[in-house]
């Protein structure tokens, strides 16, 4: 097993709430977590009313390479969603129980707080802003915000300064966002989703795209020779899973389960099942009971 401690890790309209089951062949090499039987939890409990329940909803990415990526069949795989099994299983849940909601970046909130879905687990960064609104449990990983361009770096981009003069693709309503438009960049072009940046870049009607280093190194792998990463993130970008505003049970319950996972080696097969088959392991982060 490949193991060191580091912040870079490479991987990756409204949407239509586009909702399928888990089915027992995902697509992932990670081993099926072992389901609790006959789960029991506080009367009154979120996790109570899921147990009792049988089914858990959960919104991820449908297109973020490594992390939350839709299969053959339309079930997504990837880190994430191991993440959200493992959840699924101490709550008694199999994973063809599961509810798979598609999320974009500009949703996930709303999701939360409509009720739409139990959890959200989307390559989701913990911020002050956003917890105005819901609860994060984590951080789960932590990634850190780069740039994406054409193979060769043909304009010689290094980091964020140098775009001045330069056209970037990102996602409306992600912390990509806010962040780049700190930078004095030519123009800020934006769109529902990280792929729909790539033509673009192909164009030549973008000079680069920015987000998670993770989910830019899954587009690279996932488009061999297109792309590359520069590889100097310049953010910090701890992935939470996002629940209900103040549901304190729930979020400590789950920071729990995440640091169980950590230390019986659950984590690290997610991992390595998924976007291990591209990256080294790093350490788990600790988890933020705030």
């Amino acid at each position: 097993m490949r193991r060191r401690s580091t912040r870079w890790a490479i991987a990756t309209a409204a949407v239509a709430a586009l909702t399928l089951s888990a089915c027992a062949d995902t697509g992932s090499s990670t081993p099926e977590p072992e389901v609790v039987d006959d789960a029991q939890f506080e009367p009154g409990t979120t996790m109570a009313a899921l147990a009792d329940a049988g089914t858990i909803t959960i919104g991820t990415k449908f297109d973020q390479p490594l992390f939350g990526l839709a299969g053959p069949e339309g079930v997504p795989v990837g880190f994430d969603v191991e993440i959200g099994k493992i959840i699924a299983a101490e709550l008694g849940i199999a994973p063809e129980n599961i509810r798979w909601v598609e999320t974009v970046s500009a949703n996930r909130e709303p999701f939360i707080q409509n009720g739409e879905v139990d959890i959200v687990i989307a390559t989701y960064t913990i911020n002050d802003t956003r917890k105005e609104v819901i609860s994060f449990a984590g951080p789960y990983y932590e990634a850190g915000q780069d740039l994406l361009v054409p193979a060769g770096n043909p304009d010689g981009i290094t980091g964020p300064d140098d775009l001045a003069d330069k056209v970037v693709c990102t996602v409306t309503g992600s912390t990509s966002e806010v962040n780049i438009r700190e930078y004095a960049t030519a123009d800020v072009l934006t769109t529902d989703t990280y792929t729909n940046c790539l033509e673009p870049m192909r164009t030549g009607a973008a000079q680069a795209l920015t987000t998670d280093n993770v989910i830019l190194a899954g587009l690279a792998d996932q488009n061999e020779g297109e792309f590359e990463v520069v590889g100097n993130p310049f953010t910090a970008e701890p992935y939470g899973i996002g629940l209900a505003l103040d549901d304190t049970e729930f979020r400590n319950w789950i920071n729990d389960v995440l640091e169980a996972a950590y230390a019986d080696g659950r984590w690290v097969a997610a991992w390595e099942g998924t976007a291990g088959a591209v990256l080294e392991t790093p350490e788990p982060p600790a988890v933020d009971r705030y």
